[in-house]
């Protein structure tokens, strides 16, 4: 069959609301550039134009312009095995985003989307379709599946109040003041379009979603929201770190396994529970600073930028300034904590460090009768009140910048101790910190708990515990742990997945 006849009678299979859908995902706003194969091309017409055009005009013409125009580009390419392109990835993003529809052609050189996956240096786990979807874009499609037409007609109207911020945009003038958004796959393709725009204007990202929030917030619950739908719930759903589907992140364990009693019941127990939790996991056994030096250069491969968040499990003997490596060499706990938050491929994503080893030689003792041969080693406030709000600073969008971002933000240091105390063990199941946070994890899995919860909970459960020096002094004391957030939004736990397991159901 002609490939203009098969690419028309793929589209004309395609619904309205998955064409804004497909449109949107394929424009992903955060594709790297500059690339090799990149050109000069203004993304900022190209990807809010047919969107513009489709609204102003009820018809979604210029939209399949854009996606034939995609699928003939990827019908003449030619993967260059080296180098990876533009092109490579608008192909995966392309592909991935056609699978979650289910709008797959029937067309598509599938054995190309395999060799571009090489050329990443994906493993198999890695070529599961649900990586390479940007988890904020899906976030941003429930927003827009949870509000009605007029909602986002509302929005439309509050951003056009902001003449600083529309000012000279021609799109905007397409577009017009008035919009019906009920025919369908026009509500879709207006939400896009204002979600785009902001993010082209520098005023969000996957990170900074206030703007937008600002904009849900003025519509009118009772005639925006889908039914069970509230604008506090649609609103709150922006402020989680979007880690939609599988995986849930990218988590690297490293143990020091020479001279640590039960180092390897920790590594099972870590690996155990981020492969519960959707993680794909990389191990290293007795790390070197070569090895950490190694993995930090792995780690700004391009195929990690495709990942939601990332959790190191750092497991070794240690003072209060230093860790001690498998060689006998130290380093310094502050070095290793700053020196992986730079690391491109994961800015802007949740970055969770847990830091298991000893701290110092000090001990929360207790002294007394009942602790002797005890041991387990062996009122809402609404700040959005007229009258509060009166008496605080006008924040305006003139002195706020989101381009520019200290590398130590949306990053977690978890400690299993404090500063100068011991950081217990047991002789067979290695650490007890390791030990309790894998159970809370494991228990808290599919109950919409966030990871600072259950650290809190952590740290109840873990200073209930009495614990006893394996010298002969077998002082029993008390373990604290806590940790140090520079978090922006909220981490929550995923629900159970399963790699090899497909949960998705198309959407509309």
């Amino acid at each position: 069959m002609d490939e203009v006849i098969q690419v028309t009678q793929w589209l004309s299979s395609i619904t309205p609301r998955k064409k804004a859908k497909l449109f949107f995902f394929t424009t992903h706003a955060d594709a790297p550039s500059p690339m090799v194969g990149s050109n000069d091309v203004d993304t900022h017409e190209e990807t809010q134009l047919p969107l513009a055009t489709t609204v102003a005009l009820h018809n979604f013409k210029n939209i399949d312009e854009f996606l034939k125009k995609k699928v003939n580009t990827f019908s003449c390419y030619n993967v260059i095995e080296n180098e990876i392109t533009k092109t490579d990835y608008e192909y995966l993003r392309f592909y991935s985003a056609c699978k979650y529809l289910d709008v797959v052609p029937p067309f598509l050189d599938l054995e190309k989307i395999s060799a571009i996956q090489n050329k990443f240096e994906m493993t198999d786990e890695e070529q599961d379709y649900r990586l390479l979807l940007d988890s904020a874009d899906l976030v941003l499609e429930k927003v827009c599946d949870s509000l009605k037409p007029a909602g986002v007609s509302q929005m439309w109207t509050a951003l056009r109040k902001d003449r600083n911020l529309i000012r000279g945009v021609k799109t905007i003038d397409i577009i017009g003041f008035f919009v019906d958004p009920n025919p369908t796959g026009i509500k879709e393709c207006l939400f896009f379009f204002i979600v785009r725009f902001l993010q082209k204007a520098d005023k969000i990202n996957r990170v900074n979603t206030n703007r937008l929030e600002r904009l849900i917030a003025q519509c009118d619950e009772s005639s925006s929201c889908e039914e069970g739908k509230t604008i506090d719930f649609i609103i709150d759903s922006l402020r989680f770190y979007p880690t939609e589907l599988y995986p849930f992140g990218f988590c690297l364990i490293m143990c020091v396994i020479e001279g640590r009693d039960g180092a390897m019941q920790e590594i099972e127990k870590t690996m155990e529970i981020s492969r519960h939790l959707g993680m794909i996991t990389h191990t290293e056994k007795n790390p070197t600073k070569e090895t950490i030096e190694l993995v930090k250069k792995e780690l700004m491969k391009p195929k990690y930028q495709f990942y939601s968040s990332f959790t190191c499990w750092f497991m070794s003997h240690g003072d209060s300034n230093s860790m001690v490596l498998a060689d006998g060499e130290t380093i310094e706990r502050e070095w290793f904590l700053t020196s992986f938050p730079d690391i491109s491929t994961f800015q802007l994503k949740p970055k969770v460090f847990f830091m298991v080893s000893c701290r110092g030689a000090n001990k929360f003792s207790l002294k007394g009768d009942e602790f002797e041969g005890q041991s387990a080693t062996c009122d809402y406030y609404d700040i959005g009140s007229a009258l509060i709000r009166n008496r605080m600073l006008d924040i305006t969008d003139s002195v706020r910048d989101i381009s520019y971002v200290q590398p130590m933000m949306d990053t977690l240091v978890a400690y299993s101790t404090i500063l100068d105390h011991l950081s217990g063990r047991a002789n067979t199941h290695g650490s007890i910190y390791v030990d309790r946070a894998c159970v809370l994890m494991s228990e808290n899995i599919s109950r919409g708990r966030s990871l600072t919860e259950i650290l809190e909970h952590l740290s109840q459960d873990l200073h209930e515990i009495l614990q006893e020096t394996m010298d002969e002094d077998r002082i029993v004391y008390k373990q604290a742990c806590h940790y140090d957030s520079f978090f922006r939004k909220t981490l929550k736990l995923p629900y159970t997945r399963h790699p090899k397991e497909d949960v998705h159901s198309a959407p509309q």
